[in-house]
């Protein structure tokens, strides 16, 4: 018999953490039906925060749904989160059989590294990616020493640290002093609204951005490690070339940072073969996926790369970079080229752009790969990390 009880921390699920929010409510969701009855969830959020997650929708007899009104930016989670895990440490577990005492320290699954460094109980943490020391030019020096410390305490306070690819997990063991055995890598997967949209919903997106029957399509925001200028470049050699791109605009969609503007002007020559929509409906991005010829992600490092994972979800041939956790998303489904070289990313988008067959060939894999990821299989996962951790506290 397995009984315990999991306090995930939801505080991040708010418009300033799309990704992270994205994760932690996902998980949320996928947790309960795989619980036994001996094992109950404990769901905090923060309703101070008028962009945060509101998770009460998930609460039920094995869920409870808990208020911390202190955000992850504030020192006070210092001492307010601590204290709220102490109380549940004197909380008992609903059992089949009768009330079963809770282990004396209830399982903390921090979401963030900004959090309670000294937790008092077992804990377990989860690392997306190291951007800023992997690629620093995206921060600050002060950023930068800043979330090396804190990352050191985060990582000191945890028993257990769940990273989002096999790639975060050894880039994490290169750079901190972690045992390797305290590290598991989980990936994640496509939220389940990404799928291959029908006709109606494809023609609504296509009028609600003006779209042309092909496109390549790229998502994402144009910070240096996302490659976009060797994107355009490689998009403007095909354009200034006797190939002929079947009207195939690159439509570039995500959100913008003033710091870079090198995308925009590499884009100025090629006029209105360049499109910048800039933040999208998160609603509208299945069929965005849906109606694109190909979906491109040259990037240079990401934690997990969601998008290409959301792009082959609604059955998008995708050619992107073949570096860090890019290949073990993409798998064989994709066109994986190196992206620091242009002409490769131009010769991988020109053979996709002609061949009509490999295109239909590269949509059928692209789904393929795609059902290989769950959040089922995250959570359960995840849940027999918890598991374990909870059995050796006992």
């Amino acid at each position: 018999m397995k009984e315990g009880q999991y306090i995930l921390d939801a505080r991040t699920a708010t418009a300033h953490f799309p990704g992270i929010g994205r994760y932690v409510r996902n998980l949320a969701a996928a947790l309960p039906p795989l619980l036994t009855d001996d094992e109950r969830l404990v769901i905090l959020w923060n309703p101070s925060d008028p962009t945060a997650w509101n998770p009460t929708s998930l609460a039920s007899q094995q869920v409870q749904i808990v208020p911390a009104p202190v955000s992850s930016f504030s020192l006070r989670q210092q001492w307010t989160i601590p204290r709220l895990l102490r109380q549940f440490a004197q909380s008992p577990v609903p059992s089949s059989q009768s009330l079963i005492p809770t282990p004396p320290s209830p399982l903390f699954h921090s979401t963030y590294y900004l959090m309670p460094y000294c937790p008092g109980t077992p804990t377990l943490l989860t690392v997306y990616d190291l951007i800023a020391l992997l690629h620093p030019q995206t921060v600050s020096l002060r950023a930068r020493l800043f979330f090396r410390v804190a990352t050191r305490l985060a990582l000191a306070a945890s028993d257990r640290i769940v990273t989002i690819s096999a790639s975060a997990r050894d880039d994490l063991l290169a750079h901190f002093p972690v045992d390797p055995s305290r590290v598991t890598s989980i990936p994640l997967a496509a939220d389940p609204r990404f799928r291959p949209q029908p006709a109606d919903e494809i023609a609504r997106v296509r009028a609600k951005y003006h779209l042309p029957d092909r496109y390549i399509f790229y998502l994402g925001i144009n910070k240096p490690h996302k490659n976009l200028p060797r994107l355009i470049d490689a998009y403007a050699q095909l354009h200034n070339s006797q190939f002929t791109i079947h009207n195939s605009q690159l439509i570039i969609a995500g959100a913008w940072d003033d710091r870079y503007p090198e995308s925009r002007a590499l884009a100025a020559p090629l006029g209105d073969a360049v499109r910048f929509l800039g933040p999208v409906d998160d609603a509208d991005l299945p069929a965005l996926h849906s109606a694109a010829t190909l979906f491109a992600f040259p990037s240079l490092y990401e934690g997990f790369g969601l998008p290409v994972l959301e792009a082959m979800a609604c059955g998008a041939p995708v050619v992107c970079g073949n570096r860090s956790s890019l290949p073990e998303v993409a798998g064989k489904a994709a066109l994986l080229v190196d992206p620091t070289d242009t002409g490769a990313i131009a010769a991988a988008l020109r053979l996709v752009l002609e061949d009509d067959n490999l295109r239909r060939s590269m949509a059928e894999k692209s789904l393929a790969q795609a059902a290989t990821f769950s959040w089922q299989r995250t959570a359960a996962e995840t849940l027999a990390v918890y598991r374990e951790m909870a059995t050796s506290v006992r």
